[in-house]
């Protein structure tokens, strides 16, 4: 008989357990430390007997305890298990309602009331309104800004001092490319004999 599916009687000395499994448990320290020798004062020897007694039952009772939790819980894990349930599944499920908790909670409603009312007092409206209009005012001026720059590069193109660096610049490429363009070109004076050099 499995002991996860017994009746456990917690009056029972073997409480729903078998005979062995009592014996295989090592022996607890509690009671049975305690030496009729070491009395504390004031406790007569008939009361530290009766202490004793008490003890060693309550130890036994948690020792049975410890043994039916272990079997529930492995009892537990095996219905999981029928049921398709993993600890991946489990841990979302507990993840999931502890947001919920967390929602319904107290403190998380009255928090979010306070922001509710934050957001509808008129101080955050000028606030917003003051910010809206600021990033306006931020985006015109930028705007402004760039088409003075675009306005002054025009400008600056359009100047005497920027023609004559672009004829120099064109009078520099014409020698260096020479005529090519137009059928013409441009010779070096060594450039015939480079010609005809044997490499």
């Amino acid at each position: 008989m499995d002991s996860a599916n017994q009746d456990i009687n917690l009056n029972s000395p073997h409480k729903g357990l078998g005979c062995d499994s009592l014996s295989d448990m090592p022996e607890e320290r509690g009671a049975a430390a305690v030496s009729p020798g070491t009395l504390p004062p004031g406790l007569t020897e008939e009361e530290a007997e009766e202490l004793r007694l008490e003890l060693t039952k309550v130890e036994e009772e948690i020792h049975t305890l410890r043994q039916v939790l272990s079997a529930k819980e492995h009892h537990a894990s095996e219905l999981k298990r029928k049921l398709g349930l993993s600890p991946l599944t489990e841990f979302k499920q507990n993840i999931t309602k502890s947001w919920q908790d967390v929602q319904t909670s107290n403190a998380y409603l009255s928090a979010s009331a306070t922001l509710d009312d934050i957001s509808s007092s008129e101080v955050y409206k000028k606030t917003q309104e003051t910010l809206s209009q600021a990033g306006q005012k931020t985006s015109a001026a930028l705007s402004t800004v760039g088409t003075a720059i675009s306005r002054k590069l025009g400008d600056m193109r359009n100047s005497p001092t920027f023609k004559s660096f672009e004829d120099k610049v064109g009078n520099i490429k014409y020698k260096v490319v020479g005529g090519k363009a137009n059928g013409e070109s441009a010779h070096s004076p060594n450039e015939s004999n480079q010609d005809n050099a044997p490499f």
